[in-house]
């Protein structure tokens, strides 16, 4: 086992039982009399028993803004390198960045672990003690909230269809799965509203054309005082009627989904007019297929509003329908939605416009989207909070009621500092690391290693982030820290 050395207790038997030599070492190239046997390490290099030749490095007390200890932001100099580092501009940020995303874990300022060194007899005892070691790096970090989540249809690109008027299927043109164009026929309906409203505005054309006609006389009878302006006027008011009408009944078939030039009637032939109402909204492609004389005009066709699939079909031929009815289920899947169910707690968090990473049940690969929506009200049984993310599915391998793991990506930093997660310890009141002494390999110096506290950020299943504490370059206890940890602990007991 290594001892606690220029702790500040020198001299001050921890009750611990002190290794032979012979157990640190393996040889006995050191006179027994150059041995420390208080603290078990050679004498000339015991930090406890030299502390003018290895005084305990200056103590820059607590750091506020960062909650570290001998703060390497502020102080460089602490930093276990050859050469006193630059801080940089970008790890500042960084850190700023995470402690005001969300709460942290909080040391206590009071704690007395940072700044003790921990001694060892030689490289061979730290290995015999079980300790590796590795260097403070850099790495991709991404802080996210794991939540899970339903795949949905876009409800932008969702069409239900119903018939707009009562009647019966005539014709159904479209099946499950087929893919359709906007405008397309999915359905023909034979309703019986359409033909009446036909035929109202054949009727209100024919008078609108009589009395326009009757009025043309009169003007020109009139002008030449053989009848009364009075008799001219009637006329006028007559053919504003005849008009309304032509008007009410273009209006009633658009309603109907049938829109019309009534311009482009004006002036047809009573053949062609009746061809142009009775086929109305029909393409030339059906109509080329139809007899004028045994196809009913009472044909309503039902149209695709977008471009999409087929999602279903809820009719067929000769079935009786009407309006409350939905016929057919159109989606456009080239985007899908993503309904995530966010803990009420974590909530505070999501803001719109945060990538999100989502991985269905049944998928090999995640997918990215971004956040479009975040509900107003929280689920009173589950007290989460429902948010929206859209995601592209060019490939069309999402499916509608498919569910999964999303996660809320709340930060991504490029280049965080980072350390293997076995090198961060919890000892009582503080996150600390121990980090290997700058002069570790230098012949006669002492194998030391300082306690550090740290103030960790985002974890994966491998490192965890320091957002303050610790520089890339140093190196860092990682197998074996609890060994160290237990010396503090004991060494704290000890002195009580």
């Amino acid at each position: 086992m290594a001892v606690l050395a220029g702790l500040g207790y020198a001299g001050h038997h921890t009750g611990w039982k002190i290794p032979k030599f012979s157990e640190f070492n393996g040889s006995a190239a050191v006179v027994l009399d150059d041995w420390c046997d208080e603290h078990g390490v050679p004498e000339s290099q015991c930090v406890a028993c030299n502390p003018d030749e290895y005084p305990k490095p200056q103590d820059h007390g607590w750091c506020k803004e960062h909650g570290v200890h001998q703060c390497p932001f502020d102080h460089p100099d602490v930093a276990q390198v050859k050469v006193t580092p630059q801080i940089a501009l970008a790890d500042l940020e960084r850190a700023r960045r995470a402690l005001k995303l969300r709460p942290r874990i909080e040391n206590n300022f009071a704690c007395n672990n940072p700044g003790r060194r921990i001694q060892f007899a030689s490289p061979e005892a730290v290995k015999k003690a079980g300790i590796d070691v590795e260097p403070v790096e850099r790495s991709r970090i991404v802080e996210f909230i794991s939540v899970t989540g339903e795949i949905r249809y876009d409800e932008t690109r969702l069409a239900r269809l119903s018939s707009k008027s009562a009647g019966t299927v005539w014709r159904v043109e479209k099946q499950i799965g087929d893919r359709v164009k906007r405008g397309e026929i999915l359905a023909l309906i034979d309703a019986a509203e359409v033909g009446r409203v036909k035929a109202l505005l054949l009727t209100a054309l024919a008078q609108e054309n009589l009395q326009q006609q009757i009025q043309k006389r009169l003007r020109v009878l009139a002008d030449k005082g053989i009848v009364p302006g009075r008799q001219l006027q009637e006329a006028t008011t007559a053919l504003s009627q005849a008009r309304t009408q032509v008007l009410a009944a273009q209006q009633a078939l658009i309603n109907l989904g049938l829109p019309i030039a009534i311009d482009r009637l004006r002036g047809l032939s009573e053949r062609q007019l009746t061809t142009q109402i009775q086929f109305l909204g029909l393409p030339n492609r059906l109509i080329k297929r139809f007899d004028p004389a045994t196809t009913t005009s009472n044909l309503l066709p039902i149209t695709a509003p977008l471009d999409g699939i087929v999602a279903t079909r809820n009719v067929v031929a000769g079935e009786v329908v009407d309006s409350r009815k939905v016929l057919f289920e159109l989606v456009d899947t080239k985007q899908m939605w993503l309904v995530l169910s966010v803990p009420l707690e974590e909530a505070k968090h999501v803001r719109t416009g945060q990538k999100i990473k989502f991985l269905a049940d049944d998928a090999s690969h995640e997918i990215t989207g971004r956040l479009a929506w975040i509900s107003t009200t929280a689920d009173p049984k589950t007290r989460t909070v429902q948010v929206r993310a859209n995601l592209p599915n060019t490939n069309n391998s999402l499916r509608s009621e498919t569910f999964g793991l999303g996660r809320i990506v709340l930060r991504e930093e490029k280049a965080a500092i980072v350390v293997p997660n076995s090198a961060v310890m919890w000892d009582g009141s503080c996150h600390v690391v121990f980090v290997r002494d700058k002069a570790y390999f230098k012949k006669d110096a002492p194998k030391l290693f300082h306690t550090r506290s740290v103030r960790p950020g985002a974890k994966t299943g491998t490192y965890t982030e320091i957002l303050a504490g610790v520089l890339p370059g140093e190196v860092v206890a990682t197998a074996g820290s609890d060994v160290l940890r237990a010396q503090l602990l004991k060494n704290n007991l000890g002195a009580g």
